[in-house]
């Protein structure tokens, strides 16, 4: 199929790729020994290396990171047998305290006892813990009950809170317009042979009818859409625009989209959406959930990177990789916050769509 290419009023192309895995660590692993020859040294990597050298060292590690100065990928292990292995593949390791399978058991403690809206959590590999985000409406009996239960988990969480409210970021204005709201477009993809293209969940349970200007003629229709549990939404065109796999960069460039990736912690990003165009930050967690005054997802990128109402199911890239759209989070572009990504290799997959 040829894509031609669209304005960028008329669409946000994005895309997202892979960089750096983290993990927390809290000493390095030496195999010392009289006549043991000296740990190999951990190898130079470029974040996509390191990404898919995590991707081979998930079993018996505490998850990993990518040192973006040190160029390495770092991965955390609570054993010598495990440290040997991660040091003869060519990365970096280092003990910690707690397992992946101990991380796990706090986050489902969490999801049984204080899945409170305006809370978040997730796995951040360098303080080898559970970080609990309470926003500002956590408050009174609602703070009690979570500082009880992060209290009985011990050392494996800790409780930190945000000026800002969690909450899906929906506006009215230009970009992608509904009869109600605006959402920014993420990817350009194509299902069974037609065009298709991504956007959030909450966006696409808002809106069925989709223009390219406000009252403007349809240019394509929601087909599915997941949210709460999920956060992504597949919307079929139906009229003349154009559709290339690009993110508008808003400086009068695009950047092309060839493939999606998984994020990794440490990864640089940079995320474009039609309230504050592009902006840039970091992989700060994976696998996190995030509870909404609708519900909870599950499974979310966590980043510094800002947005604002209206960025709603924007691009999250890096490179030619498209990564994540934007879900929802607190804080704006002036005082910052946290931001929350829907990885698009999941929404692929449900829908059985490709980067195109």
């Amino acid at each position: 199929m040829k894509h031609r290419r669209i304005s960028r009023r008329r669409t946000m192309l994005a895309g997202a790729g892979a960089g750096a895995l983290a993990l927390a660590a809290t000493a390095t692993v030496t195999l010392a020994n009289a006549h043991a020859a000296p740990a190999p040294k951990a190898a130079k990597l470029s974040p996509a290396a390191a990404t898919a050298l995590a991707s081979q060292l998930k079993s018996g590690t505490a998850g990993a990171y990518y040192d973006a100065q040190a160029k390495k990928l770092v991965v955390n292990v609570v054993d010598q047998a495990s440290a040997a292995t991660v040091q003869a593949k060519g990365a970096e390791a280092r003990i910690v305290k707690h397992s992946m399978a101990q991380l796990d058991a706090t986050r489902q403690t969490l999801k049984a006892k204080a899945t409170i809206p305006g809370t978040a959590w997730a796995m951040d590999p360098r303080a080898n813990k559970v970080v609990v985000t309470a926003d500002r409406t956590v408050t009174g009996a609602k703070l009690d009950r979570l500082t009880k239960v992060a209290k009985g988990l011990g050392d494996t969480v800790e409780i930190r809170h945000s000026k800002g409210e969690f909450k899906p970021l929906i506006a009215g204005g230009d970009a992608i317009w509904g009869s109600s709201a605006r959402c920014s477009l993420g990817f350009n993809v194509v299902k069974d042979g037609q065009p298709y293209f991504l956007t959030a969940g909450h966006c696409g349970n808002a809106v069925k009818s989709w223009s390219d200007q406000q009252g403007g003629q349809e240019i394509a229709t929601t087909d599915q859409s997941t949210f709460p549990g999920n956060d992504y939404s597949i919307v079929k065109y139906t009229g003349n625009a154009d559709h290339p796999s690009e993110v508008d960069l808003y400086n009068g460039s695009t950047q092309k989209i060839t493939k999606a990736a998984d994020a990794t912690v440490g990864e640089k990003v940079q995320r474009s959406g039609s309230t504050t165009q592009v902006h840039d930050g970091t992989v700060k967690a994976l696998n996190a959930s995030v509870n909404y005054q609708e519900g909870t997802v599950d499974g979310l990128i966590q980043t510094d990177v800002c947005a604002e109402p209206g960025d709603s199911g924007g691009a999250l890239f890096d490179g030619e990789s498209a990564i994540g759209l934007t879900s929802g989070g607190s804080g704006d572009c002036s005082n910052g916050g946290e931001t929350f990504f829907q990885p698009v290799p999941a929404a692929l997959q449900a829908y059985g769509a490709q980067i195109g």
